[in-house]
């Protein structure tokens, strides 16, 4: 299963009460299908599948187009199992703006009831944060952050930014068992049907870049300005990194950097204080001091469409609805008491 990154336009208007009630109950039966029938990390692999969400939200009834099948598929999953999450073994916190801060909160308090240690897991959700709205300079700042983790710690995350310019949502998938950096090369599958120049400081290409922009924030702060008064000099062959940082605050940003130091480029990003701006400024000093190019390629490969709310293909069918709800909650109950015909002929019925 491919992680990545996804981006929908954005659309007015929420999920009518009625649909969502629905979507919260079929998506429960869903993830206690797969969890039944697959496991807990085969439901990690297919939900940090973007094209796998997507389909989800199509099935559910949602608009297969739009910014809103992030927040409201990933809202309907986590009311659907809070009173069966301890028989899954599988959690899910965070959400949508203040919820999305949160989540280290709400993984503490999960992580206690398990009786596991919660430091490693409320990491990996903060560095997730911090990568992609810091190091995929992209013009989406987050608003939507879930983390889905298991009893035996395995994780996946689903974040989502915003563009307000060309009105459009991406959405960030990741997965623990498939993640071999978080700096480099995090997301393998991106779809977007809106590409233009970003900052990638995550891509491979970008390994020099990186180990230029560490060693200079460990650079005494006045060195590093004075570099930097020459940026404004340079010609703007890379429109995305414009050098709209306030100097006094790049100061201070700087003078902390030198304080602490950092061994390595996933350390320095964890500072707090370095944003967007900090690394942008640093890659830019970093390209013109030693020719240290980073990555300025989209990271999108892809793009989608399928098709709910809005009535496209066609209208939510309730009785349809309603249907698929009683077949998967029987297939459930019966697999609990040792039958699980119905749940292999759902299999049969995917492989056609």
């Amino acid at each position: 299963m491919r992680t990545g990154i996804a981006n929908l336009p954005l659309h007015h208007g929420r999920a009518p009460r009625w649909l969502f009630e629905k979507m919260v109950k079929l998506s429960a039966a869903l993830i206690e299908a797969i969890v039944i029938a697959k496991g807990r990390k085969e439901f990690l692999c297919r939900i940090s599948d973007p094209f796998w969400f997507q389909a989800c939200g199509a099935v559910l009834g949602f608009d297969w187009h739009s910014s809103g099948v992030t927040t409201t598929v990933c809202g309907a999953m986590k009311e659907g199992i809070k009173n069966i999450s301890k028989d899954l073994g599988l959690y899910i916190c965070g959400g949508k703006g203040a919820t999305s801060r949160k989540t280290p909160q709400e993984i503490a308090k999960q992580s206690e009831r398990l009786s596991i240690d919660s430091e490693h897991l409320i990491y990996s959700s903060r560095i997730s944060a911090k990568v992609d709205n810091t190091c995929v300079q992209d013009g989406y700042n987050l608003y939507h952050h879930v983390f889905i983790f298991t009893k035996e710690g395995d994780w996946s995350v689903i974040q989502q930014g915003m563009n307000t310019e060309n009105r459009f949502a991406r959405r960030y998938h990741w997965l623990s068992s498939r993640l071999q950096s978080y700096i480099c090369e995090p997301h393998t599958a991106v779809c977007c049907d809106d590409r233009h120049p970003s900052l990638n400081m995550v891509a491979s290409e970008s390994e020099t870049s990186r180990t230029i922009v560490t060693e200079l924030s460990r650079e005494k702060p006045d060195k590093v300005i004075k570099e930097a008064k020459r940026i404004l000099n340079m010609p703007a062959r890379h429109p995305v990194l414009r050098f709209d940082i306030n100097p006094r605050y790049f100061h201070r940003v700087l003078l902390k950097t030198y304080e602490r130091s950092a061994e390595d480029f996933q350390t320095l990003i964890g500072v707090n204080g370095v944003g967007p701006k900090t690394i942008r400024a640093l890659a830019l000093i970093g390209e013109l001091l030693h020719g240290a190019t980073p990555s300025f390629e989209d990271p999108a490969r892809y793009s989608f469409a399928h098709g709910g709310k809005d009535g496209f293909p066609y209208p939510v069918n309730r009785d349809t609805y309603n249907q698929s709800i009683t077949f998967l909650k029987s297939a459930i109950n019966r697999t609990k008491l040792g039958n699980s015909d119905k749940l292999q002929a759902l299999k049969r019925l995917s492989s056609i």
